[in-house]
């Protein structure tokens, strides 16, 4: 055999390097504490899409460490969470939030742009939490990056659990139980802490009827109130407005923490917004209804029109959620989907920026208004939260 022939052979056997093993971290060449830098500069709304790169990025999305940096570097904003459940006794309602959709390939095609309507980029995305409790006779407030479950039905009956939903790993936990079982309770945040009026199993004890979470010291504590029998046992609407908390029920009642005083809501007050969909943004309080928004004014106590607000189609004035999104309103509602056979409905959002221009005035602007999401028509959206994460 000629010696060129020995070579080709050799050069046959000559065995490859074996491959470098791959690093488990997002960037071999970045150590983990830069990546967390990195991705805490980056908004919570493309989060989703990045915990499907790869595990280690799903991993370093949920962890503390990333989130307080982002504390430190003051790059925490409010996140919008959706709660839907499949009628009032579904066991197992599902939990979204709002996420940037991944960006598409772009075209050239002109004629493509034009039949097509130009996409918010937004969407609502599952959450993969592992159990949550029925939602729909439940209080339930945002307090910083927590979502707070508080009574409601527990094999129907009523309860004295509070369960919370840490909104950085999405996952749950337990806090101390109430004092008082509650079945529908109305729940508020003022300065921190969470009040949760009504609801009791038993209404006939005043020191039952309403009592105050303290999320620091981990601790419910009564608070002295007029009782079911002046406030009445069910709450039909409730909220914060200038430090004070609003009950509209029949007996329209507002209480004062720092005075430790109750007193009557003004009627006019009363009336507008009882059974509407309704939301606090920076101390005014809102509500929809056929097509306007409106907003109250307590120093001429009365509602005065949202002005600005165009684009938006009509939905049922109670079938709409709204909620405080970092000083902008936030709005949820349905539409069902004919084309399938009436089966389905999609989810819309709108987004409105807010800005006063006098005392007199509020007007609205429409930043984008889209479909999120599309679900079996037999799904509502029974809250819409905002925590700051």
């Amino acid at each position: 055999m000629s010696s060129p022939e020995k070579k080709r052979k050799r050069r046959k056997t000559t065995k490859k390097p074996s491959p470098t093993p791959q690093s488990t971290t997002p960037n071999p060449s970045l150590p983990d504490d830069l990546v967390l830098s990195c991705l805490a500069r980056v908004s919570r709304l493309d989060y989703t899409t990045l915990s499907l790169v790869s595990k280690s990025f799903r991993s370093l999305v949920a962890s503390p460490e990333l989130y307080k940096i982002r504390s430190s570097l003051g790059r925490t904003e409010g996140c919008l969470y959706v709660c839907l459940q499949e009628k009032d006794s579904d066991p197992n309602p599902r939990w979204f939030t709002l996420c940037r959709k991944p960006n598409r390939t772009l075209t050239n095609d002109i004629t493509d742009k034009k039949r097509k309507k130009k996409s918010s980029g937004y969407a609502l995305a599952a959450i993969p939490v592992l159990y949550s409790r029925p939602a729909h006779w439940s209080g339930l407030v945002a307090v910083g990056s927590n979502i707070y479950n508080i009574g409601g039905p527990t094999d129907k009956e009523h309860s004295s659990i509070v369960s919370i939903l840490d909104c950085q790993s999405h996952t749950w936990g337990e806090a101390p139980s109430m004092r008082v079982e509650r079945r529908y309770p109305a729940a508020n945040v003022l300065d921190g802490k969470i009040y949760v009026t009504g609801g009791c199993k038993d209404c006939s004890n005043p020191s039952n009827w309403m009592e105050v979470f303290d999320p620091k010291t981990q601790t419910w504590e009564p608070v002295s109130s007029p009782g079911a029998e002046i406030g009445g046992c069910s709450m039909h609407k409730s909220a914060v407005v200038e430090g004070e908390i609003l009950f509209a029920n029949s007996h329209g009642l507002i209480y004062q923490p720092k005075e430790g005083r109750w007193k009557r809501m003004e009627w006019d007050m009363d009336i507008g917004w009882v059974w509407y969909s309704y939301c606090v943004v920076e101390d005014v309080l809102y509500y929809y209804y056929k097509g306007d928004f409106k907003w109250y004014d307590t120093k001429a106590r009365l509602w005065r029109n949202l002005k600005g607000v165009k684009g938006l189609p009509r939905f049922a004035r109670c079938g709409g959620k709204m909620v405080d999104y970092g000083g902008k309103m936030a709005v949820f509602w349905d539409k069902i989907v004919t084309s399938d056979g009436c089966k389905n409905k999609m989810i819309l959002c709108a987004v409105i920026a807010l800005e006063r221009r006098n005392s007199e005035e509020i007007w609205g602007k429409v930043e984008w208004h889209d479909a999120v999401l599309t679900v079996p028509i037999s799904y509502d959206v029974v809250y819409a939260l905002s925590p700051t994460v």
